[in-house]
Formats: C-alpha cells, structure tokens, sequence
C-alpha cells in the first residue's frame, strides 16, 4: 500500500488582509520547495473575488508531512491564522496515528480510499 497523504485544505480569505496573502503564499512556497523533498505537491488556489482559498499538498509519507507541520509551526503560523481561517480540512490517503491526532485536533476529516489507482 502507498504511504502517500494529501489534503485539500479550504480557507476564508479575511478581507481585511486580502493585500497581505500574496507575499505570505511566496515565501511559504519558496521555503516549502527549497527544504521539503518529501512534499510532492505544494499548490494554492483562490477564487475569482480572494474571499476564498484552497491548498492542495501531497506528501511521500506521514513524516514528511509531519516535518512540513513542523516548518510551518515554526515560520508561517501566526501570520497564516492572521489572514486565513480553515472552513474545510479533507485528508486523503494513508496517514499515521500521529498525523491522524495530529490533524484531527485541528478539525481534519479523513476519508479512507476504497478504490482507485494512483500512477
């Protein structure tokens, strides 16, 4: 079985601090491929009017995405919480008991593949 987890990951943009969400994006997008090598994939999206936002991120296995948790805690926490606010948390995939507490006490769903493939 893969080890591989992802989430899609829906946020409200504060429209207070629409004007402060770009530079937050690029630098966390910069540090993320410059010292992760076990994310995968590492992409932003936001709506037509940036009221809302979604991160789709895929790791190699649970620990990578527990050393991205730790990156993130350490340099971009605060000032993510400042201009988001989680609406939706969807993980996919095979997550460790760790990552499964870890991200639940934020309010994660998990779904369990019961078909499909993967390349």
């Amino acid at each position: 079985m893969k080890q591989t987890v992802y989430w899609n990951l829906e946020l409200n943009i504060k429209p207070e601090k629409k004007e402060d969400l770009q530079s937050l994006v690029d630098e966390m997008v910069k540090q993320t491929e410059a010292n992760e090598p076990g994310t995968l994939i590492y992409e932003w999206q936001f709506d037509g009017d940036m009221s809302e936002c979604h991160i789709l991120e895929r790791f190699v296995d649970s620990d990578a995405l527990m050393a991205h948790l730790g990156n993130f805690q350490a340099h971009f926490a605060e000032r993510f919480f400042n201009i988001l606010e989680i609406k939706r948390w969807q993980v996919y995939g095979n997550p460790s008991d760790q990552v499964k507490e870890t991200l639940g006490s934020m309010g994660a769903q998990f779904f369990s593949q019961v078909g499909g493939f993967s390349r």
